[in-house]
């Protein structure tokens, strides 16, 4: 399935907020865990992720620090601020709304949404 290029854009920021406030990371681990939270739907790149990153990082949503773990080579890891909380709050609102007018614009189809048949 591909999935359209707007929509991605869209999720973005609320799925890297998401993660983040699971727990610090690097950006690997993010495009990682992106891909495996969609089932391999969305596989992002790195020219997409550290752009986003960095706009995160300016706004004060995320903050980032420098590390090499034992025997590891350096990485910079990100973790999300209080600010960045209260956007992931504002974000998932958003969402909310969307999916729930959505919803009811499938129903009012007598459609099924895509993902329960899934």
């Amino acid at each position: 399935m591909r999935i359209a290029k707007d929509l991605v854009a869209a999720s973005t920021t609320p799925l890297v907020l998401g993660i983040l406030a699971e727990g610090e990371s690097y950006g690997y681990a993010i495009l990682k865990h992106v891909a495996e939270l969609s089932g391999g739907r969305l596989e992002w790149t790195d020219g997409l992720l550290y752009p986003l990153l960095h706009r995160l990082e300016r706004l004060g949503h995320v903050e980032s620090v420098w590390r090499q773990p034992d025997g590891g080579r350096r990485r910079k890891y990100y973790r999300i601020t209080s600010s960045g909380m209260a956007e992931l709050t504002e974000q998932r609102r958003q969402w909310a709304a969307v999916v729930a007018a959505l919803e009811n614009v499938w129903t009012s189809l007598g459609a099924q949404p895509a993902w329960e048949g899934a």
